[in-house]
């Protein structure tokens, strides 16, 4: 395998008493896009400013290709692209005169992949950034992230204010940057349906804990609702492993578990004398679960 693009190790912030972040550790290869997943507070943004060298870790390191992300040198930084939640744009410029400043910046700017997305996504660069929408502002931030052709792609909430057809055209872009195996693209948003279409690795927070980082489809398998009807009444604890919900009516159940496995079906079957039907959940249907 080879070298990861971010290492993060036992990363631990604390804003006064309060945990932001607790003790997380994660990977970030080539060729991954990564979908980051949360409630508000969790620690999601937190988690990318940190790795981008914006903030200090109480405790942890964070390294990016190998450097550490408070002092990673300037070609290193040149190798990122970032869109954070609220825009960096300067209002008085046109969109025009705001990619061309950014453009000035990278000796390696595609003015032709953005002259084609300015088309397809249909942005307004004749007219100053004040004077824009809150989705319009948001596509020239993505432009200017992807420009240089970053290797490294963080997006925080980079999808709130665009309409779904411009979604839809976002997350193919994402596919194409990673379709080398060279870059990789780190993004969060509470679109839950938009991060499953795309991503495959997935990191759920929770209160600062990373209940779950991995691969989607391992986290799909591992994650079920079971649908249990048997012929005498259940009991009311079902004594089931990696439970995360359940709801007992008289002789018929429905749980939510983790850490599934097929072959744990016909054991559990006899144990409780019961017929079994296991129901795959979406991601969107996982997160609630998990946080029920």
């Amino acid at each position: 395998m080879s070298e990861p693009i971010v290492s993060a190790r036992d990363v631990t912030k604390l804003f006064g008493t309060k945990t932001a972040l607790d003790a997380v550790s994660v990977d970030v290869f080539p060729g991954d896009i990564v979908g980051v997943l949360g409630k508000n507070g969790a620690g999601k943004t937190t988690l990318l400013e940190i790795a981008l060298g914006f903030s200090p870790t109480s405790s942890g390191s964070v390294a990016l290709w190998g450097h550490e992300s408070l002092t990673i040198p300037a070609p290193i930084k040149g190798r990122i692209g970032y869109v954070p939640q609220q825009d960096e744009l300067v209002p008085v410029l046109t969109g025009t005169q705001q990619i061309a400043l950014n453009a000035a910046l990278h000796k390696s700017w595609d003015q032709e992949l953005i002259a084609r997305l300015t088309q397809e996504w249909e942005v307004p660069l004749d007219r100053r950034i004040s004077a824009l929408s809150g989705g319009e502002r948001q596509k020239i931030s993505v432009l200017l992230a992807l420009g240089h052709h970053p290797d490294l792609l963080v997006l925080d909430e980079p999808l709130a204010s665009l309409d779904p057809i411009a979604r839809r055209q976002f997350l193919s872009q994402l596919l194409e940057i990673t379709a080398d195996q060279t870059r990789a693209v780190i993004f969060s948003s509470h679109i839950v349906s938009d991060l499953e279409r795309v991503a495959n690795e997935v990191w759920i927070l929770r209160q600062g804990n990373m209940a779950w980082q991995g691969e989607l489809d391992v986290l799909k398998e591992s994650v079920v609702r079971l649908h249990l009807v048997a012929r005498d009444k259940l009991p009311d604890d079902l004594a089931i492993e990696h439970t995360l919900h359940q709801h007992v009516d008289g002789n018929t159940a429905t749980v939510s578990v983790s850490g599934w496995k097929a072959d744990a079906a016909a054991p559990l079957a006899a144990r409780l004398g019961v017929e079994i039907e296991v129901e795959p959940l979406d991601l969107e249907e996982i997160f609630l679960e998990m946080h029920r």
